[in-house]
C-alpha cells in the first residue's frame, strides 16, 4: 500500500506539469492558476490525458442531447477544437460548447443569436468515470462474495484481497453503522455501506493522474446532492413519533411554542442536516484537488526567475507536492467514513426513543 501512495503522488505531478504546459505560457513565464485548476476540477464533455508537443491528447465521450429539432447523439470530436469570435465551440445541429457567460462550459444551441439549454443527457468526464468507478466497486464486492459462497462460516478466516474487504466492511459495520444507528441498525447497512464504499472508490479514482481515473466525482455537487438527498428521505422515512413530536412541538415551555421560533428551528434544521453533508464532501475534495493542483502550478510560476530561485521553489513545489497527494489518500477514507457516520447519526437520532417511553 505505501508503495501505490508514492507511485500515485509521483503519476499525479508528471500528469499535472504535463497539463499545465502551454506553448504561449512557457513562453511568456506566464501562467493563469486559476484557469489550469478550474481546467482539471470542472466536468468536460472530452478527456484531456496530457499533452503531446503541442498537440493534446483527448479521449472524445458521447454526447447526447435534446434539443428543437430532436435527439441527436455524436461524439464531441464534431465540436470545434477552438472557439469563434463570439466564444462557442461550433459543432453540428446547431450545437455549441460555451466558452464564456452564464453556460461557460456547457453545450448550448443558438437559436436566432441566442442559446438556449438543450436536454443534455451526454457521457461527461465525470460521468464516466463514475461508471468506471461503480464497475470497480462491484468487482471488489462480487469477488468476495463468490468466496463466500464457495465456504462456511466455520471454514478459516479469508485472506488477501476478500479478506481486505471483509477487515473494512466489519469495521464501517461494527464501528459507524452500529454506534450511529443503534437497534435495528442491519436493514441500514446495505445503503450505508453503498455510501461508504462508493464516496471511497469514488475518492481514490479521482486521484489517478490518467484514465480512467481523474474525474473529479465527489468534487461535483451534482453528486454530493444526490448522496445527501438519499440520506435525507432515508431520515424522514424512518422518523418515529418522537421525533416529529420534537420538531412540532417540542418540550420547551409554552411561550416558546405559542410564538413557533423552536419549532421553526427545528424545522430548519431538517434540511440543514444533508445541506451540510453535501457541502463538507464536495468542498473537501474540491478543495484537495485544487491545492495539490496549485503547488504544482509554483514550478511553471518561478520558471523566469533566476536558476536559484527556480531550483529552490521548485523543490519546495515537489515536495509540497508530494505530501499533499499523500495526504489526499487519508482524506479519500476520511470523508466517506464522515459522511457514512453523520448518515447514520442522523438516522439513528430520527429513530431515538427516550428512556421514559422505552
Amino acid at each position: 500500500m505505501k508503495y501505490i501512495k508514492h507511485l500515485l503522488c509521483f503519476a499525479l505531478l508528471l500528469w499535472t506539469a504535463s497539463s499545465c504546459q502551454r506553448p504561449d505560457e512557457k513562453e511568456a513565464g506566464k501562467l493563469d492558476i486559476s484557469h489550469v485548476v478550474l481546467e482539471h476540477i470542472q466536468d468536460s464533455y472530452e478527456w484531456h490525458v496530457t499533452d503531446i508537443g503541442e498537440k493534446p491528447l483527448v479521449i472524445h465521450l458521447p454526447i447526447i442531447v435534446r434539443s428543437s429539432t430532436g435527439w441527436h447523439v455524436f461524439c464531441s470530436s464534431k465540436f470545434e477544437e477552438k472557439a469563434d469570435a463570439n466564444g462557442y465551440k461550433m459543432g453540428p445541429h446547431q450545437l455549441a460548447i460555451a466558452t464564456k457567460g452564464d453556460n461557460e462550459g456547457k453545450i448550448v444551441e443558438l437559436v436566432g443569436g441566442e442559446e438556449k439549454r438543450p436536454f443534455d443527457i451526454s457521457i461527461t468526464k465525470t460521468v464516466a468515470t463514475m461508471f468506471i468507478s461503480v464497475i470497480v466497486l462491484l468487482l471488489c464486492i462480487l469477488i468476495p462474495a463468490r468466496w463466500y459462497r464457495k465456504h462456511k462460516a466455520s471454514d478459516e478466516a479469508p485472506g488477501g484481497f476478500t479478506g481486505f474487504i471483509e477487515m473494512l466492511v466489519m469495521y464501517v459495520v461494527d464501528d459507524i453503522i452500529k454506534p450511529g444507528v443503534g437497534k435495528g441498525y442491519e436493514k441500514y447497512c446495505p445503503y450505508l455501506l453503498t455510501c461508504f464504499f462508493f464516496i471511497f472508490t469514488c475518492n481514490i479514482m479521482g486521484l489517478m493522474p490518467f484514465p480512467p481515473g481523474g474525474g473529479n466525482v465527489t468534487g461535483n455537487i451534482a453528486v454530493t446532492f444526490f448522496l445527501a438527498l438519499c440520506t435525507f428521505v432515508i431520515v424522514q422515512f424512518s422518523g418515529n413519533k418522537h421525533y416529529w413530536k420534537d420538531i412540532f412541538w417540542p418540550d420547551v415551555p409554552l411561550a416558546l411554542k405559542a410564538f413557533p421560533l423552536i419549532p421553526a428551528i427545528e424545522f430548519v434544521g431538517i434540511f440543514t442536516k444533508p445541506f451540510a453533508l453535501m457541502i463538507r464532501l464536495f468542498a473537501n475534495i474540491m478543495a484537495g484537488h485544487a491545492i495539490a493542483i496549485s503547488l504544482v502550478c509554483i514550478i511553471f510560476l518561478v520558471a523566469a526567475k533566476p536558476v536559484g530561485v527556480f531550483l529552490g521553489m521548485s523543490a519546495v513545489s515537489v515536495i509540497m507536492s508530494v505530501f499533499m497527494s499523500t495526504l489526499e489518500v487519508l482524506v479519500c477514507f476520511i470523508q466517506a467514513m464522515v459522511f457514512t457516520m453523520l448518515s447514520a447519526i442522523f438516522i439513528g437520532l430520527a429513530r431515538h426513543v427516550p428512556e421514559e417511553h422505552e
